[in-house]
């Protein structure tokens, strides 16, 4: 780690933000801040060798600092607007988000007669689409996003805020609409996409094949069917859907090949800088999601040390992609994608090579491909599965011959849509080309809904905490020496490492199973009750419950957060609203 410096600061920077999320009370940090890099400057012109040793600490001090201070001024508190719960509202679309069963879903900068807000906006699948061309005025149902009540449930308040959203809007009743002409240039590109991905709605494709399409080359999943993202989540082949780290790579290559015809062999370099250009274009174009920022930032200055005549390093890039993003938005820390994005690109940098020599001496570059594909898929799922497990509790055996298998396809996949999805906005319609490509997916989404069959080698409401994920990391940094050499040293240091994992998750498991308790849980408006005696837990619910969603939000999160699987379910009749337990009264009547 003495040669990887980009790694350590930008280590420091990451510890500086949480710092400030969870210890926000301590001082202000900001003049400790502009003290202390005051110091590491004057420490950089100085010759005291005493000085110069200490120049290292000094430095990451600062960058420690500097997350503090980044956070700090992200993260100020405020003002919530007043809002009556049925307002007139104005309102511009910001982002299209995924839609459910009976509602479009959308981001929304809104408008009352005082204030304005952002706004996650429901409209009914009835109304038309809503596009970023247009101001709507429509009466709309307003409320304030509230926490969850109970310590278990995703913290959906939070997860708003963060982004400087506190409401959640319903439009019963239509809107009315009225064309801008005030758009900004990455609102016209926002437009041209969405009319784009509409054309493509309008092809002679399969509607699997057109969501997928969209999905694959253009970062749009919102109207794809809850089967087939059910299939890709059960399989850990989820990472197809988002444009990510492969998808850039696969479409720089073939840019570079594009180019590098055009370009003669001697301006070699213009064709890795234009095929650079056009990977940023595409990454605006297809609204410059975190994996997207995050590849294209890597791969830059991966080729920057390439045109520069340096050896390019891996970790130096991850390091400084992940600096920029959370420079600019230091809340990213937070979300999912940006933690799995990056763990993955660590655990590939950490166990790629180790795992590839391991296998048999490739004999041609087709093997050498295949080997390279499950070695990249073995790290990259070592890394990410403490964290999948923390945050969806569930991983599947079957997810690394699924990858082994689907990958090499995706590619071709990957290829054919950059192509096929540009025909398609531009109108271009050749029958027999669109018909290919609705084979070739169909195909592919029967290949893998046959592997989320597999049901026996699928786990899920794994328990996993914090403490678990952080020894897992343990785990995986003693197993690379594991295997470059097995020997008892290595062996020794995973062994006790996994063991320590062991005795803890076990220990957990053990001391929640003593632990009784009645909860009222809260989902929406309805009130359940739960009594938990040992292991065994016993839900009370209405007799008009939905049973599938109340175990989709309410059940299976709970039994995982109190690491149990054995419950039994007890429907209240209609005119029963409550039930006495342990002699206590409890109603199950939100009004009560």
């Amino acid at each position: 780690m003495r040669k990887q410096p980009h790694a350590i600061f930008c280590f420091c920077f990451i510890l500086g933000i949480l710092i400030r999320e969870y210890f926000p009370f301590l001082f202000n940090f900001i003049p400790v801040f502009l003290f202390v890099l005051s110091v590491t400057m004057i420490s950089y012109f100085s010759k005291s060798l005493e000085i110069v040793k200490l120049r290292k600490i000094f430095t990451g001090f600062s960058f420690l600092l500097l997350g503090v201070v980044i956070h700090q001024l992200n993260t100020r508190q405020q003002q919530i607007p007043k809002v009556d719960q049925k307002e007139t509202i104005i309102f511009k679309l910001e982002k299209k988000l995924n839609s459910n069963e009976r509602n479009r879903r959308y981001e929304i900068v809104a408008k009352t007669q005082n204030e304005e807000f952002k706004s996650i906006l429901s409209v009914p699948k009835t109304d038309p689409e809503l596009d970023f061309k247009n101001y709507y005025q429509a009466q709309a149902y307003i409320n304030q996003v509230e926490p969850p009540k109970n310590d278990y449930q995703f913290n959906y308040a939070k997860y708003l805020q963060r982004k400087n959203i506190y409401f959640q809007s319903y439009l019963p009743n239509g809107y009315k609409s009225q064309e801008r002409n005030d758009l900004n240039w990455p609102e016209k590109v926002k437009q041209k996409r969405t009319e784009i991905l509409q054309k493509i709605d309008n092809s002679n494709m399969s509607p699997k094949s057109r969501e997928f399409l969209k999905g694959i080359i253009l970062a749009d999943r919102t109207e794809m069917d809850k089967e087939t993202v059910s299939n890709f989540s059960r399989t850990g082949l989820a990472h197809i859907l988002a444009i990510s780290g492969s998808h850039i790579v696969v479409i720089y290559m073939i840019l570079f090949w594009i180019f590098g015809q055009i370009y003669s062999a001697r301006f070699r370099k213009a064709a890795i800088i234009t095929s650079l250009l056009f990977i940023w274009l595409f990454a605006i174009f297809i609204d410059y999601g975190n994996p997207v920022i995050r590849s294209c930032i890597m791969l830059t200055i991966y080729y920057v040390y390439v045109l520069l005549q340096r050896k390019p390093d891996l970790l130096h890039a991850m390091a400084l992609a992940a600096f920029l993003i959370l420079i600019v938005d230091s809340q990213q820390i937070f979300d999912v994608g940006f933690q799995l994005s990056f763990i993955a690109v660590l655990g590939i940098y950490w166990l790629n090579l180790p795992i590839l020599n391991r296998f048999p001496k490739y004999r041609n570059k087709a093997q050498l491909y295949m080997y390279s594909i499950g070695s990249i898929t073995l790290a990259a799922q070592f890394a990410t599965l403490p964290l999948v497990l923390f945050y969806f509790h569930q991983f599947s055996l079957i997810s690394f011959v699924a990858n082994l298998v689907i990958i090499p396809i995706a590619e071709i996949i990957i290829i054919y849509s950059m192509f096929l999805a540009p025909m398609a906005g531009m109108g271009i319609k050749f029958s027999w080309i669109f018909e290919l490509y609705d084979f070739l997916v169909s195909n592919v989404l029967v290949l893998i809904r046959w592997f989320a069959g597999f049901e026996s080698v699928f786990s899920k409401n794994i328990p996993f905490s914090l403490a678990e994920v952080a020894v897992s990391i343990v785990a995986l940094y003693y197993l690379r020496f594991l295997i470059l050499k097995v020997e008892w040293k290595s062996i020794l240091r995973f062994a006790s490492a996994f063991g320590v994992l062991l005795v803890l998750h076990f220990g957990l498991n053990q001391y929640y199973s003593t632990k009784d308790e009645v909860i009222v849980h809260h989902h929406f408006k309805e009130k359940y009750i739960s009594v938990k005696e040992n292991k065994q837990v016993t839900f009370w619910l209405p007799e008009h419950s939905d049973l599938e969603k109340i175990e989709k939000y309410v059940i299976d999160p709970y039994l995982t957060s109190r690491r149990t699987r054995k419950y039994t379910v007890k429907k209240l009749p209609p005119n029963q609203t409550s039930f006495r337990y342990g002699g206590k009264t409890y109603y199950l009547d939100v009004k009560q």
